[in-house]
Formats: C-alpha cells, sequence, structure tokens
C-alpha cells in the first residue's frame, strides 16, 4: 500500500515542473479559526512562521506541512482574510487554500478542490445557561437568534430552523464569541472541532448536538473540507496523493492535538 502511494504522489509529481518544485508552497488560511488554525506570538514545534509577522498552529497548518514535505517545498503560510481567500489562489498571491474550506457547489465554480482532508459536522453554539442549551433538534432552536460565518454554508443553513431569528452574519469566529458572551445573540453554527475549541476557551459556553435525522440537512461536500485551487491547477493531483498517504486515524489524531495546544484566550 505505501509503495502504491508512493508511485501515486510520484507520478503526480511529474505533472509540475522541476523549477517549480523548488518554489515555496504559499498556502492561505485566516489563522483565526481554532483549532483548524490560529495565531501565536512565539514560535513551537508545530508552529509555522507567518509571512508577514507571527506564527500559525492548528490542524490545517500540520496537514499543509505534510503537503508540502510530500511535495518537496518550503511551506510559507499567508494570513489572509476569509473572504479574500479565492481572489488569492485566483490571482496566484497563494497556490493554495487550507482553511477549513468546505467544497461546495457554488465555490466549485469558481475553484478546483482536492478530495476532503476532514470531514465534520454541524453544531450551534450556545451559552451553558442559555434555555437551548439542552436542544437537540433544530425545533429546540425555535425563536432563537442564530448567525454564522460570512459567507459560509454555515450561514445558510440557519434557515432550516424552524421559527428562527437570523441575525446579520459576521467575519469571523471570534466576533461570534464576543457576541454571544455579550447577548446580541443566542448562538452560532460551526463546525464540531471548532466549537470544542470554543467552549475550550470559554467555560461559560457550550454547543448543541441534535439527535439523529434531527440537525442540519447538508450534502457530503457542505460539511467536508478540502484544499481549494486555482482551476486548472497542476497542484491537484500532487496534493490528492499527498493527503491519501495520510491515514484516517492520523488525521483524526491531528485534530485531537490541535485542540489540546489551541490557545485559551480566544
Amino acid at each position: 500500500m505505501k509503495r502504491t502511494v508512493a508511485v501515486m504522489l510520484s507520478l503526480a509529481m511529474l505533472t509540475v515542473g522541476a523549477a517549480a518544485l523548488a518554489e515555496p508552497l504559499r498556502v492561505g488560511m485566516e489563522c483565526d479559526y481554532a483549532p483548524f488554525n490560529w495565531t501565536q506570538a512565539e514560535p513551537s514545534e508545530t508552529s509555522v512562521p507567518i509571512e508577514n509577522g507571527g506564527y500559525a498552529d492548528g490542524y490545517d497548518v500540520q496537514i499543509a506541512r505534510l503537503v508540502a514535505e510530500a511535495l518537496g517545498r518550503e511551506l510559507v503560510i499567508v494570513r489572509t482574510e476569509w473572504d479574500g481567500l479565492p481572489l488569492a489562489v485566483m490571482s496566484g498571491k497563494i497556490d493554495a487554500i487550507v482553511a477549513g474550506m468546505s467544497p461546495t457547489a457554488e465555490r466549485s465554480l469558481t475553484l478546483d478542490f482536492t478530495e476532503p482532508y476532514y470531514e465534520s459536522d454541524l453544531v450551534v453554539v450556545v451559552k451553558a445557561d442559555s434555555p437551548y442549551a439542552l436542544a437537540d433538534s433544530l425545533e429546540g432552536l425555535g425563536g432563537a437568534s442564530i448567525t454564522g460565518q460570512l459567507n459560509t454554508f454555515h450561514y445558510s443553513v440557519i434557515d432550516q430552523i424552524p421559527g428562527v431569528k437570523k441575525q446579520t452574519a459576521l467575519d469571523t469566529f471570534p466576533a461570534m464569541i464576543v457576541a454571544l458572551n455579550a447577548g446580541r445573540i443566542d448562538g452560532y453554527v460551526s463546525e464540531r472541532p471548532g466549537a470544542v475549541s470554543a467552549v475550550a476557551a470559554n467555560p461559560g459556553l457550550t454547543f448543541v448536538s441534535f439527535a439523529e435525522g434531527q440537525g442540519f440537512k447538508a450534502e457530503p461536500e457542505d460539511v467536508a473540507v478540502a484544499v481549494g485551487l486555482a482551476k486548472g491547477s497542476e497542484l491537484r493531483d500532487p496534493i490528492n496523493a499527498a493527503l491519501s498517504a495520510i491515514t484516517r486515524e492520523e488525521r483524526q489524531r491531528i485534530m485531537d492535538e490541535a485542540v489540546a495546544r489551541q490557545p485559551l484566550g480566544e
């Protein structure tokens, strides 16, 4: 099996010129979405320098490191606002997006995506003392003021909650945590790892996970995350080959470790 993966990777890498392989692999992410990615002031054994200062760590960073190593390229993290990521990769400012991005049908109109490198489910983060904390279905969130991150699938699924008071989308997860703690919203939609991260950093919060069949309806690509690339990018096959060498068990270990070492001061 390992030999097969190695052959796949070698063949895929032949499609990328030798000159390109010598160049850094420039990867864009927010560096503000723990445990997928975050910024820290000091270096650590698992962090990678950010191009314009600081250090990045998190699940996305570790996946990007493994991909860069497999491609024989130095990893460069380029901190980029969420809304700017598609344009950054399309314009060539970055080579790839590794930022917890789901390969939705809408995004696939303008970007190419690799195979998923993580799959999760959607939950709702609320205050631990909220009347919604015990909900186990979408109906249990009826009447709640709920938001999600701007330009994400998270925000669109809010409409599935009966009687919801859908609030204006916010730019970042830290902004949603601030709004929730301040009582301006009752909750926000998140992937489970992000919710675990938020609760670890904010003991007054919890998250609603739903009974089977009682949560958000989503297509598989909507709850998966994949590497985003410019249309026609020659990196797609080499990155897919690199990702195929990372077992499901290894991916979960990387996520568990990212959750355990995430910064708690968000």
